[in-house]
């Protein structure tokens, strides 16, 4: 009897030195949760603040490039989503061909969009995700929509539906080409896809003009959006 008692104890001691290692590994039947998506579009936290004088381009990528800085996710090269429109003897620039090829997530991991033509609705209409809970800023935060005070829904974008650059003149269209707070006007977005028309994320009104409170009284800040391309 005492043999068997001490084969029996030591059991018990393998058995349950095993039930640890096993918990200890991600055992009991649940596989260890995947890590979030890394963030690759965001709204920026904050426009300029000159309007829709952004520096041209070149200026808001390195607005979109410095807020992601911040945010821990610089090691990516970030552009921002806006389209221009010829002028002089510069070509016009479609925001869609400069945001690299997805797929591109928040910065709580959420999908927006798996690749260009989904983002767009190249081929079926409201395949993105761009929407109140889901376009958020580069630190995870909520912008403020239609019934938030104030609303800053606008986006900037100069863009059409598809993401392309609009005709006609750059300063009716893209405040030249973001480069002037005082003449013409801007294609808006509305990244909570409530109010005006179509309720487009990229290409829902123009502005009531260029500068900062013109954006404000239109129902923006001057933000736009930012896609990581790697």
């Amino acid at each position: 009897m005492k043999k068997i008692v001490t084969v029996s104890a030591a059991t018990t001691l393998l058995l349950l030195g095993t039930f640890m290692l096993f918990a200890q590994q991600g055992g009991g039947g649940q596989a260890p949760a995947a890590p979030p998506e890394p963030m690759r579009f965001f709204v920026t936290s904050a426009g300029k603040g000159d309007g829709a004088n952004l520096g041209g381009l070149a200026g808001a990528d390195a607005h979109c490039q410095a807020l992601a800085q911040a945010a821990g996710a610089g090691n990516r090269t970030w552009r921002a989503y806006l389209s221009t429109t010829a002028a002089g003897n510069q070509p016009a620039v479609n925001a869609r061909d400069r945001i690299g090829t997805g797929p591109w997530h928040n910065a709580r991991g959420a999908l927006i969009a798996t690749n260009v033509a989904d983002l767009h609705g190249d081929v079926q209409r409201d395949r993105n995700n761009v929407r109140k809970p889901t376009a958020l800023s580069e630190k995870a935060a909520m912008i403020n929509g239609v019934g938030d005070m104030p609303n800053q829904h606008d986006m900037l974008t100069g863009s059409d539906s598809t993401g392309r650059s609009l005709p006609g003149d750059a300063a009716m269209t893209t405040c030249g080409n973001y480069t002037s707070n005082n003449m013409g006007s801007v294609m808006l977005g509305h990244h909570d896809r409530l109010g005006g028309g179509n309720v487009s994320w990229n290409a829902t009104h123009a502005s009531r003009g260029c500068s900062q409170a013109n954006l404000v009284q239109t129902g923006g800040a001057g933000m736009f959006y930012c896609f990581a391309t790697n």
